[in-house]
Formats: C-alpha cells, sequence, structure tokens
C-alpha cells in the first residue's frame, strides 16, 4: 500500500493477478479481524514510548465511499445529506518535546447501522458514538504504560464531562479545547468565570500551513485560571464525582488579518499551572494537534486514495481502513524524520530484514562527497528515511527541497524491488 501509493488490490498487485487474489482472501478471511489489526498498529509504538512525555493525541474522521440507491455496500450514514463511510477514530503518540510521531496507540472503526431512536441525552455513555473517546484513551494508557507522562488532547467534542472524571491518572493528563459551556459547582458556567480573568500575557503564535489557510503568525492574548466543574444532571452521570477540579487557558487574537477568521482557543486541562509559562506550554502542547490532521490528510487525497477502493462490503471496507492507517502513521514518520532532529530507531517502521536491505541500498549510494552521504546515524528512522527519499528522486543536498510524501512513496515502491530481490536470493 505504502509503495503503490494506492488501497486499489489490482495497483497493489502490479497486475499479478496470484498476489491480487491473495491481497483480496486476507480483506476477506474472518479470521482478520479489525480489532487484531488495530492492535497491530502500537506494536512499535509501545517500544517508542519509553520513558518520554507523550502527547496522546485523537480525533475522528469520516471515511466517505462512492454509493448508489440500489447498493449502499453495507455503509451507514456519514456526515450530512446521502453520504456514506466509515468512521475512523484514531490516536496518535507524539513526543512531548520535539513533536515527533511514535506511531498510532489505538482507535476504533465502525459504521453506522440505522438510526437510533433512544435520544442521545437518554442514552448511557457506553451507547454512545462518544464513548469512543474514552475508550481510546484507556487503549492508550496500556499501549504508551513505559511512558514518563501522558498527555491526551481531544478536540471540542471529546470535551466530555466523563471524560474529565474518568481518564486522568497519577502519570495521564488530559487537555482539551472546550465545547460545553460547563456548569461551576460555585455558580455560574466555566464561560462567565472566564470572562471575568484579564488577559495576563501576550505572544506570536506560528500557525502552520492548511488546506484552507497559509503560514501565518498570529499575535495572541492569552489568560488562565482555575475551575471547579459540576457534575450534570443528566443519565449516566450519577456514579460519576460530584466535582472536577481543572485549568483553563483561553488565548484570542484581538487584531486578526483583514478577512481572516481570528485564533480563538478556550482550553481546559488537569496540568497544573503556576505561570504564564506553563499556560502557554499547554497552548503548545494543544498546536500539535495538527499532526493527526495531516495524517487523514495522507490516508485521503493527498496520500492513500481510501476513499477510491471498490472493496463492495463494509466489511471489507472497514479492514483496508486499518490497514492503511498503519500505512499513513508511517509516512508521516519518515517525512518528520528527514531533518534528523530525533533519533528514532528505524525499527519503528521497518522489519529487521527491512533493515538489512536499507543497510545494502546505502552502501552503493555513498557518493564522493561528504554532502552526498548518508550523514545520519545507522539504523535510525532519519538514516532510513535519507535512504527513501533518494529512492525517491530526491538528490540529497540539505540546501534542495526537502523530501515530501510523494517522493517517500515513490521511495518505498523502489525499495520494494530490492526488498523482493532480497527475499529471493534468500529462500
Amino acid at each position: 500500500m505504502l509503495c503503490a501509493r494506492s488501497v486499489c488490490l489490482r495497483q497493489m498487485a502490479q497486475g499479478v493477478w496470484s498476489a491480487q487474489m491473495r491481497f483480496w482472501r486476507f480483506v476477506n478471511n474472518p479470521r482478520v479481524s479489525v480489532d487484531k489489526l488495530i492492535e497491530g498498529w502500537s506494536t512499535q509504538t509501545r517500544i517508542a514510548a519509553r520513558d518520554r512525555h507523550v502527547l496522546a493525541i485523537q480525533d475522528t474522521s469520516e471515511i466517505k465511499f462512492a454509493t448508489t440507491a440500489d447498493d449502499r455496500r453495507g455503509l451507514g450514514k456519514v456526515g450530512k445529506g446521502n453520504v456514506f463511510g466509515v468512521l475512523l477514530h484514531a490516536m496518535m503518540a507524539v513526543d512531548a518535546d520535539s513533536g515527533h510521531c511514535l506511531g498510532l496507540a489505538g482507535g476504533t472503526l465502525w459504521t453506522r447501522r440505522g438510526e437510533v431512536k433512544i435520544p442521545h441525552g437518554e442514552r448511557a455513555l457506553a451507547d454512545r458514538e462518544s464513548a469512543r473517546w474514552l475508550t481510546t484513551a484507556a487503549q492508550a494508557k496500556q499501549v504508551l504504560a513505559q511512558a514518563r507522562m501522558i498527555t491526551v488532547i481531544n478536540d471540542r467534542e471529546g470535551d466530555l464531562y466523563a471524560h474529565w472524571a474518568r481518564t486522568p491518572q497519577d502519570n495521564v493528563q488530559l487537555l482539551s479545547r472546550v465545547m460545553h459551556d460547563h456548569a461551576l459547582l460555585t455558580g455560574g458556567t466555566l464561560r462567565q468565570a472566564v470572562g471575568r480573568v484579564p488577559d495576563c500575557a501576550k505572544a506570536v503564535l506560528e500557525l502552520p500551513k492548511r488546506m484552507d489557510r497559509p503560514a501565518r503568525k498570529a499575535h495572541l492574548g492569552m489568560r488562565f485560571g482555575s475551575v471547579r466543574l459540576k457534575r450534570p444532571a443528566k443519565a449516566g452521570a450519577q456514579d460519576l464525582p460530584d466535582s472536577v477540579d481543572l485549568r483553563f487557558v483561553e488565548v484570542s487574537e484581538p487584531h486578526p488579518p483583514k478577512g481572516v477568521e481570528p485564533v480563538h482557543w478556550l482550553l481546559l486541562t488537569t496540568h497544573k499551572l503556576a505561570s504564564a509559562a506553563d499556560a502557554w506550554q499547554i497552548v503548545a502542547y494543544y498546536k500539535q494537534r495538527w499532526i493527526i490532521e495531516q495524517f487523514f490528510r495522507s490516508m485521503k487525497t493527498q496520500g492513500l486514495r481510501i476513499e477510491d477502493s471498490q472493496l463492495e462490503t463494509a466489511e471489507r471496507l472497514i479492514k483496508l481502513v486499518a490497514i492503511a492507517a498503519k500505512a499513513a502513521a508511517i509516512v508521516i514518520q519518515l517525512v518528520q524524520a528527514r531533518n534528523g532532529n530525533e533519533e528514532l530507531a528505524a525499527s519503528i517502521a521497518f522489519s529487521a530484514d527491512d533493515i538489512e536491505v536499507l543497510e545494502a541500498i546505502n552502501k552503493r549510494m555513498y557518493g564522493t562527497t561528504k554532502l552526498q552521504s548518508n550523514p545520519h546515524r545507522p539504523q535510525t528512522l532519519a538514516w532510513a528515511a535519507w535512504i527513501i527519499a533518494r529512492l525517491g528522486g530526491w538528490t540529497g543536498y540539505a540546501s534542495h527541497r526537502p523530501p515530501g510524501p510523494i517522493t517517500f512513496h515513490n521511495g518505498l515502491a523502489q525499495f520494494q524491488i530490492f526488498a523482493a530481490g532480497y527475499t529471493c536470493a534468500n529462500v
């Protein structure tokens, strides 16, 4: 999938009918379960997270597939309108200090089965889709058990009282953008309490480029403080504690460029905040959430084009999405590793046999000058990324444009040829 830059079984098989049938049998095999595929996401992540402060960033994306009125392929509705597909909720583990992706830490995949008759507010949390924020965080506690600290990061949909009450532990913190104007134990609401606190600091924040906006600098004001949320009076909340102590950080952009939507983040966290520097650190952690957006894009039009799959049933499509998620995470890791700022092991993305092949290729790539030689320590991910990028057509010169996702996909396609030769030679 990585090498073909496609999830189309025929394209991955490169015209070899027997290979195409093996791929088809794999996704059609009932012993290949989605749970096992998701479990396989985090095999290397467990090791890479050891002794680190890990940002466990989670979010949900809709994977839309073409259907007809006569053939919905077993898929349920996603989004608005007459659109059908699969929902992917994933969590990425990111080093809090370097920002480097350590791999996937958990998640879930599902398609909706008709309309739910019981209103959302009358259902127990376990019967709601929003339970995914808590269950994925619970997965992360197991996968990232050897981390020094875990900070679970959610977008607004993860702002749930049950999440605040159940997820945090001694070394597990929670950080979320606010969706609900929570009631406070002392009376009033969260937003009212925030509004009474004056700005205490200013800073300039670099906003990365996105599909709908260019990169830019935002001049922000910031305020922070403490609040005590009151348990909501609704179904399923009776077994939760009466209150939860949290800290808030609000950043706003009073004078945005003309025609640009201003930055406004109201964040809640379990982290202790003793100073403005601590509050800005929370903002920096939340800013790392952009990486999961890149991850979802690398699965879709900008990468593996998962939504083009022609598999005919929801069961097979869900398995294919699970496989594509792992592939997309590897591409993110290679793109990040190209600068060599973090010495992750190559084994985070490559098998032992793959690394032997990479060593052989690297020897043949050594140029006559230092600039033409791999500058990274052997068997690190940066070392492997340099080799794959060179195979994909990158010159290797630091002064030239750095390799992007397409270059890495092309390099992996070439690498597959070498790896296949290695396998044949050792049969």
